[in-house]
């Protein structure tokens, strides 16, 4: 494996998912200012840009070629329990670890909201976790996750695989749920 040009992948792959993600925020700030044109740029090129991510993801694929997925450090290259697995001990980190270190700097620090932030992400990581657990199973069992639904709270990230009126995490009406 060429170390360089993988650590170059994996860097590039984190730029263009960041670049995405801040484009699909600023188009949708756009819209609310009700300059249309302006999120529809903003829309298109966070396309664009998961596009380039999803080419350095599948280039990783080939620069590592024969190495085993562990040496893929997360990338989740591998069969679908696999990914799945890798995607669980993802959330397990950053609910056990990464968030509670950060939480503890910003209540440091004095910043409330980036803790309130920091504190709904560790309660939805959990449940992720307990999503992947549950798709594992499946899968383990030869199926595909057995659910009616799979509904987003946009406010705290709490994925339910159920209809409930508000959101267990943070109280966000069931309304305003986005549906997948």
């Amino acid at each position: 494996m060429n170390h360089m040009t993988s650590d170059n992948l994996r860097s590039a792959f984190g730029g263009e998912s960041q670049a995405h993600m801040r484009y699909r925020i600023w188009g949708n700030l756009a819209k609310k200012e009700g300059k249309e044109n302006i999120a529809r740029l903003f829309l298109a090129t966070s396309d664009a840009e998961q596009v380039h991510a999803t080419l350095h993801f599948n280039a990783l694929r080939d620069v590592a070629g024969d190495f085993p997925v562990t040496s893929m450090a997360g990338f989740g290259i591998g069969s679908l329990k696999e990914n799945l697995e890798g995607a669980k001990g993802g959330e397990v980190f950053e609910y056990t670890q990464m968030y509670p270190a950060y939480i503890a700097v910003a209540e440091m620090q004095g910043e409330d909201e980036a803790v309130k932030a920091m504190r709904y992400a560790i309660e939805a990581e959990k449940v992720h976790a307990e999503r992947y657990q549950a798709a594992i199973d499946a899968v383990e069992a030869g199926k595909d996750l057995e659910v009616e639904t799979v509904k987003l709270c946009p406010v705290c990230g709490y994925i339910a695989f159920e209809d409930v009126e508000t959101c267990p995490l943070c109280g966000c009406k069931s309304g305003l749920f986005v549906e997948y």
